[in-house]
């Protein structure tokens, strides 16, 4: 992978950063992925399908012009948090041209970086920072390349990017200069987490009704799912004096930031973005990832609807459940069981379940 930048006001200089390593040489560690990830609901759930030929190999940089697009790879990868970080750092001045410099320096950070209006008092948060030297003061003539390693750093968090808050791993090259600003390049290296299956993953079973009217009961086989998972379970209507229209089942996703968040977390959220009620701080947005219709029509006595659903369909990047990390922000996931009268009252069910990460990609 690599980021390349230039132009007037850098007197010329172009900064690429390319980072050490392939899906083929690091088939555990490393995974191509077909867009970066996003927190947007897909509308044309195959698009992804499109331009799925990768690139078989990085092309011969230019002399001078490193900016080529067919220089770059055609889709990101991700890392997992145990590969090491390195890679090199090429500069590059135009024939004849020179540039005076107090010195090169190269950063890696990982940061939680909270954007929403709300989060005004801080940002930003870096829980891994770290900075080593390229070059001393001197003077750049053409091109150089210089290597570079972040060795056994711990990635604690996931690569996250929501609606209010990221997290982000970011390499950065700054080329300080005397009387004027650094000339800074930066290039985000997206990790993910593999996890383990968990020891206990019992059946969620749960009744739920109106009194002389409705009485449902559903299972879900399991509580906790990895991302490729599918979901399986049952509806079964053990009294129906109302007339049901149809039945739908939704996937939510529910994001929470803030300081202090992890009591946040625990509380419910409406749909779209809200302000906690207790701190003004808390964000809170609700996304409905997937909906669709399980049953339609009127159901008797006795019925049972089974459900079926298959994560990897969702038209989304669906990450692992984050409980309150650093208290400041939060994801967890919904089941959302929705049923719909003639007369168009809804009745609905809330379940969470447990989302981890079995492979990368």
């Amino acid at each position: 992978m690599s980021k390349l930048f230039g132009g007037l006001a850098t007197g010329g200089l172009q900064i690429r950063i390319d980072l050490a390593g392939t899906p083929e040489s690091h088939p555990d560690r490393i995974k191509y992925i077909r867009h970066r990830p996003s927190w947007k609901v897909r509308k044309n759930v195959f698009l992804a399908l499109k331009n799925r030929q990768l690139q078989d190999g990085p092309q011969q940089p230019q002399p001078y012009g490193i900016m080529s697009k067919q220089d770059q790879p055609q889709h990101p990868m991700v890392y997992s948090d145990d590969h090491d970080t390195e890679g090199e750092v090429t500069l590059a001045m135009p024939p004849g041209k020179k540039l005076d410099h107090m010195g090169v320096q190269i950063r890696f950070f990982g940061r939680i970086d909270m954007e929403a209006g709300a989060h005004e008092g801080r940002p930003h948060y870096d829980f891994v920072s770290l900075s080593k030297e390229l070059l001393p003061p001197g003077a750049l003539f053409d091109k150089r390349t210089i290597p570079f390693n972040f060795r056994g750093v711990e990635k604690i968090h996931e690569s996250y990017h929501g609606r209010n808050v990221a997290v982000k791993y970011i390499i950065q090259v700054a080329v300080a200069r005397q009387w004027l600003p650094p000339i800074t390049q930066e290039h985000e290296v997206i990790v993910q987490r593999t996890g383990i299956p968990p020891e206990v993953n019992d059946p969620i079973k749960m009744e739920v009704g109106i009194e002389d009217c409705l009485h449902i009961e559903f299972e879900y086989e399991r509580r906790c799912y990895h991302l490729r998972d599918v979901i399986q379970g049952q509806i079964n209507f053990l009294l129906v004096r109302i007339k049901i229209k149809h039945m739908e089942l939704a996937v939510i996703r529910r994001e929470t930031s803030g300081e202090g968040v992890a009591a946040a977390a625990s509380m419910g959220g409406g749909g779209g973005a809200t302000a906690g009620k207790s701190d003004p701080n808390i964000v809170t947005e609700t996304q409905t990832l997937l909906k669709y219709e399980i049953m339609d029509g009127a159901p008797v006595k006795g019925e049972l609807i089974p459900v079926r659903l298959f994560l990897r369909g969702i038209p989304a990047d669906i990450t692992p459940t984050y409980h309150a990390e650093n208290n400041r922000f939060a994801v967890r996931y919904f089941l959302n069981l929705v049923l719909v009268d003639e007369e168009d009252r809804r009745y609905f069910k809330q379940q969470e379940i447990i989302l981890w990460r079995k492979e990368l990609g």
